[in-house]
């Protein structure tokens, strides 16, 4: 007889999608050579998406969403792992195609799990979650771009969500002065302030069609919202600055023009987190465990329960969800 577990599983219906919390076993688990005791999982944009069914996120039905989760390894095959190490997941298509992290247990390939750092916890590691680990990436490549904190501004859009919030703490650390882009700059004014944001704007002015060229204001910024959004900042980089691009909350579109790119040389630097080299993982979580003031990540912890995953999904997407959510899959 095998142990049986919660989780949340989505299931095709006639009207769409459904969402249940049911209690499965060993066998209902999709193959792979390390089976993980599930500590905490997350809620991120890409989860908000899966939940609602307001894009084809999921593509194996039923399915366990998540695409993040931290734990303890209870048993292995894979020579990189043994029984007792915590580790940590982010991506490979796990609550796309494979069972994910939203539940008390799960079975995935080693070769997608990295060892989670000594100074990292196993609820802080679902604090940064895949949203955190895209802001490092992010950051990675405006250093690699060039954009160090004397050459200017860096400026972050969606900046109280989970990538933004991140993203602002990891710059402030590493010396660079933050403009923060955010809809909800009154009520998150002193929540951005106290991350390390040295100037708030109105994503307003950002987020309506506008000139290809604009003035030069920041040497970098990392966007999460795409579409007019990412035209405008691009328009208002400065001569030989880098923008990332990691999200699509505004549109999946890039209205713009190549203005930017062969007038003042900017560079557009995508940034993928799910099917990540495992080399940038480890450099990426390194860093984190380096960079990442802990004690402002704990201000961005918006903790909850696996019954209480299904309601915020539609709150992600929404813009109502402040920072990270940490998701307790055994409470």
């Amino acid at each position: 007889m095998t142990d049986r577990f919660r989780a949340l599983r989505m299931f095709k219906t006639g009207a769409g999608q459904d969402a249940r919390i049911v209690e499965i076993g060993d066998d209902d688990l999709m193959d792979g050579d390390v089976t993980v005791r599930v500590d905490y999982s997350t809620v991120n944009f890409k989860d908000g998406l899966a939940l609602t069914g307001a894009a084809g996120i999921i593509r194996a039905w039923p399915l366990t969403p998540g695409i993040d989760f931290s734990g303890v390894v209870e048993t292995s095959s894979n020579p990189e792992f043994a029984p007792g190490e915590r580790v940590v997941l982010n991506g490979w298509g796990v609550g796309e195609t494979h069972h994910g992290g939203l539940a008390q247990k799960a079975r995935i390939k080693g070769d997608w799990l990295i060892k989670l750092p000594s100074g990292i916890s196993n609820a802080q590691a679902m604090a940064i979650g895949t949203a955190g680990y895209t802001a490092m990436l992010s950051v990675i490549a405006l250093e690699r771009g060039g954009v160090t904190p004397d050459k200017g501004d860096v400026l972050v859009t969606g900046a109280a969500g989970g990538v933004g919030s991140v993203a602002i703490a990891l710059l402030t650390k590493l010396g660079y002065r933050v403009i923060a882009s955010s809809g909800r700059k009154e009520t998150e004014g002193p929540y951005l302030t106290a991350l390390g944001a040295a100037e708030i704007i109105d994503r307003a002015g950002l987020s309506t069609p506008g000139r290809p060229l604009g003035k030069e204001r920041w040497a970098g910024a990392i966007d999460s919202v795409g579409s007019h959004t990412l035209v405008n900042v691009l328009g208002q980089t400065r001569y030989g600055g880098v923008v990332t691009a990691c999200g699509l909350a505004q549109g999946l579109d890039l209205p713009g023009s190549v203005a930017p790119f062969i007038l003042r040389g900017i560079t557009l630097a995508g940034i993928d987190s799910v099917m990540r080299p495992k080399a940038d993982r480890l450099e990426a979580w390194g860093r984190l465990a380096r960079d990442l003031d802990l004690a402002k990540l704990e201000t961005m912890v918006v903790p909850a329960a696996l019954n209480d995953v299904p309601a915020l999904g539609p709150a992600i997407l929404a813009g109502q969800v402040r920072g990270r959510v940490v998701v307790d899959v055994n409470a």
